[in-house]
C-alpha cells in the first residue's frame, strides 16, 4: 500500500508532471531541467527525489553530474508513466520544451545527442 501512495504521490504535483513530459524523450542532467523549468537546483532535486524514491525515474551518475531518466524496468510504473505522459498536452510543456532546446543548443548539443548523451554536462 505505501509503495502505491508513494506513486500517486509523485504524480500528484505539476512540476513533478513536467519533469516526466521533459523525460520522455531520453535522459537529463539536473542542470538540464533546471534550465527548463526555469527553477533554481534545490527545488528540483526535491521532485526528483520523490519521482526516484516511487521508482518512476533513475539515476545515474557520472563524474560530478547525476542524469535522469524514465525508469521502464517495471511495467505497472511503466504503464502509469506512459498513461500520464500521453494524458500532459505538449502545450502545457511547450515553454520548457523551447528552454530546454535553446540551453541544449548553447551547449553545442543536436537533438539526436539527447537521446544518447554521454557527454560531460553543461558543457563545463
Amino acid at each position: 500500500m505505501e509503495e502505491l501512495l508513494g506513486i500517486f504521490k509523485a504524480f500528484s504535483d505539476e512540476t513533478r508532471l513536467r519533469i516526466i513530459k521533459l523525460l520522455e524523450h531520453g535522459e537529463l542532467c539536473v542542470c538540464d531541467l533546471v534550465a527548463a523549468l526555469d527553477m533554481v537546483q534545490p527545488k528540483i532535486s526535491f521532485h526528483l527525489a520523490i519521482l526516484r524514491e516511487a521508482g518512476l525515474i533513475r539515476d545515474r551518475k557520472e563524474s560530478k553530474w547525476t542524469h535522469y531518466s524514465l525508469n521502464e524496468s517495471d511495467i505497472f510504473r511503466r504503464m502509469l508513466l506512459y498513461s500520464a505522459i500521453e494524458r500532459i498536452s505538449e502545450n502545457s510543456v511547450a515553454r520548457d520544451k523551447s528552454r530546454l532546446e535553446m540551453f541544449l543548443m548553447q551547449k553545442g548539443e543536436t537533438k539526436a545527442q539527447i537521446k544518447t548523451k554521454k557527454a560531460q554536462c553543461c558543457g563545463r
